[in-house]
């Protein structure tokens, strides 16, 4: 039997109705209730008021707490309660709203030590923000659905948002025709659009229209999607001339710009003339930047780059860019003063690049270092499956003196082969020599034999700043490179490791596990698809007993027979680490084994740290016989 509501809930319903479908310009209600209700009722309230009267009875509140918040960091007790209050309100109707996407809403970049998308130095979530940020986002998504579809022919601003949405706010599907304007995506722009600092757009919805609707919209980072032709690119240079007084993200992806659309972009964010912007991150992926490389790089897309002084991010990826731009990009960059961070320019065919910049690369030496250039703040490089060849590891050699301050480098998917390795070992040994910032490095697939990885590991021996993370997986290295790979983990502190698919076999974990050092600083480490067997399974023993910061060990796909499970399972039982997860998914002689049951005990917060095969994860994979 249905229980009936409490005379408390109704009441707080029938308060929420009137404020929400109550005449608006009579205020008596929200000032009785925020002004003489007993604070216990107006918690309870507070609790179970729908978005929208939440809203209404927010914006209503006196002395604008909010801003006052802001400027006055709270030194007024009753305004910082009344702003938690408020606050955690919103937050529990976030969560419960969207709980798929709390982890993702403040993105963090490790490398910029700083929010990605929001300029603003303010550590507290303004939840009430963000949750109209989000709702005005699902608005336009589904208005983007509806008007890419074939048959529609009518204004932006009417299409009907779904009853889903306009009800999860709190208006009800029985009110009059003359509410209709709530089911409007025009309504819920013009209610909203203040609130919005990170926006998505689909094509169908760069145009004159939405501008209008977004007027009073303040963003800073901006998305697109699909912006190829005319009508679009002239909307979506409208919406960045119209942000861009606060604008410091923007992305495009799936797009497609000639010379003089780029140029049109590239001009949104001069509006007076003055050939300095705020752009902090600008990205272009899986988009079209120019016909082909014989085009010239437009000039006004070289201006953005060398006059943004606050420019931290360049992202250029999966754009079938050629050498031509990405040396126009570099011979830039190299003469402009921006504070860069991040470079990306993976996923190009850009063979060849380095071999000509700016007359050749033999600036790059001697007081290369006092060159105040763009590249001397870069921490992040990642020239991930750009086709770079052993020469053009030669040269890069070069241009990563002109980098001291690097902490991450990708040069993974390249066929830089062994002699690739040989030329850029001097790097490393410079680097040696040094003070070297360089945290992470990454050669997964870069063709490389156990020569070349045995002359890599042998110049990261003696950093002074050691690795904190290497990855060589997906190179055909054999069982040849064990002992040297041993050798490394007890000479360097590197805490991530991934050895994936080198081929290391049964006789390579058996000398892996017979040199290894007794105490590891290992923190993850991936050794899958690496056809270990019975051996693997004694290494992953081992591991688990001389690694005591371990959290993380990917051991998948590695033919270990269930009989194995003992070891790893004594080596659980005696170990006083922190393993949170070891993977065996893949080594199908697991599945269902009578071992398997025992390792089932080992459990963190609820959850298996040995994750097993199961019915669905117990395909072979290629190199399975």
């Amino acid at each position: 039997m249905r229980q009936s509501k409490s005379l408390l809930i109704l009441c707080i319903e029938s308060v929420s109705t009137e404020i929400i479908h109550g005449d608006h310009n009579d205020h008596r209600l929200l000032d009785a209730v925020s002004d003489d209700l007993p604070s216990d009722l107006f918690d309870l309230l507070l609790k179970h008021l729908p978005p929208m009267a939440l809203h209404l009875l927010h914006k209503r509140m006196p002395t604008k707490h909010y801003d006052t918040f802001i400027s006055n960091q709270l030194n007024n007790a009753r305004k910082r309660g009344r702003f938690d209050d408020f606050n955690i309100a919103w937050e529990t109707l976030f969560k419960s709203r969207w709980p798929e996407i709390v982890g993702a809403i403040l993105p963090y970049d490790k490398w910029t030590k700083q929010d990605m998308k929001r300029s603003r130095d303010i550590h507290i979530v303004d939840w009430h923000q963000m949750y109209w940020e989000a709702h005005l986002q699902n608005c336009l998504d589904k208005a983007a659905e509806m008007a890419l579809l074939p048959s529609f022919d009518g204004s932006i601003s009417d299409i009907t948002i779904p009853g889903s949405i306009v009800e999860s706010i709190g208006y009800s599907m029985n009110v009059s025709d003359s509410a209709s304007v709530y089911w409007k995506l025009s309504f819920h722009c013009q209610q909203f659009g203040c609130y919005a600092r990170c926006l998505r757009f689909q094509n169908v919805l760069c145009v004159s229209e939405t501008c209008d609707l977004l007027r009073d919209s303040k963003l800073e980072s901006i998305v697109l999607r699909r912006i190829r032709s005319k009508e679009h690119i002239n909307g979506a240079c409208k919406l960045l001339l119209q942000n861009n007084e606060t604008l410091c993200s923007i992305e495009f992806i799936y797009c497609k710009f000639s010379s003089d659309t780029l140029n049109a972009i590239c001009s949104s964010f001069y509006p007076k003339g003055i050939l300095q912007h705020g752009l902090q991150y600008f990205s272009i992926k899986a988009s079209i930047i120019l016909e082909n490389d014989l085009v010239p790089v437009p000039s006004g897309f070289l201006s953005l780059l060398s006059s943004g002084r606050s420019l931290h991010s360049l992202i250029f990826c999966d754009n079938h860019l050629g050498p031509r731009f990405a040396k126009m990009i570099f011979d830039t960059l190299l003469d402009a003063t921006s504070s860069l961070l991040i470079l990306d320019l993976s996923e190009n065919n850009i063979t060849g690049w380095l071999s000509n910049i700016n007359g050749g690369t033999s600036r790059c030496f001697g007081g290369c270092l006092e060159i105040n250039n763009s590249l001397w703040s870069l921490r992040v490089l990642s020239l991930r499956g750009s086709n770079l060849r052993k020469d053009d590891a030669d040269t890069l050699k070069n241009v990563l003196v002109q980098m001291p301050n690097l902490e991450y480098l990708d040069v993974s998917d390249n066929p830089i082969e062994d002699e690739g390795i040989k030329n850029l070992i001097p790097y490393f040994v410079q680097a040696s020599a040094r003070d070297s910032c360089l945290l992470e490095l990454k050669m997964e697939n870069c063709d490389l034999s156990s020569t070349g990885v045995t002359q890599l590991l042998g110049s990261l021996y003696h950093l002074k700043n050691p690795l904190n993370s290497l990855s060589l997986g997906d190179n055909d290295v054999g069982s040849e490179v064990a002992e040297h790979l041993a050798r490394f983990l007890g000479s360097s502190r590197v805490k991530v490791l991934n050895v994936e698919d080198i081929g290391l076999g049964p006789s390579g974990f058996r000398e892996l596990c017979e040199k290894l050092p007794k105490k590891i600083i290992l923190v993850e480490m991936s050794v899958s698809k690496n056809r270990g067997g019975k051996e693997a399974a004694k290494f992953i023993s081992e591991l688990i007993l001389r690694a005591p910061e371990l959290v993380a060990l990917d051991a998948s796909y590695n033919f270990i027979p269930s009989e194995s499970l003992a070891d790893i399972y004594y080596a659980l039982e005696h170990s006083k680490g922190k393993l949170r997860k070891l993977d065996l998914t893949g080594n199908t002689g697991c599945y269902q084994s009578p071992q398997a049951s025992m390792l089932a005990e080992f459990q963190i917060h609820g959850k298996p740290v040995v994750v097993l095969p199961s019915l669905g994860t117990t395909i072979p994979y290629d190199d399975d016989p």
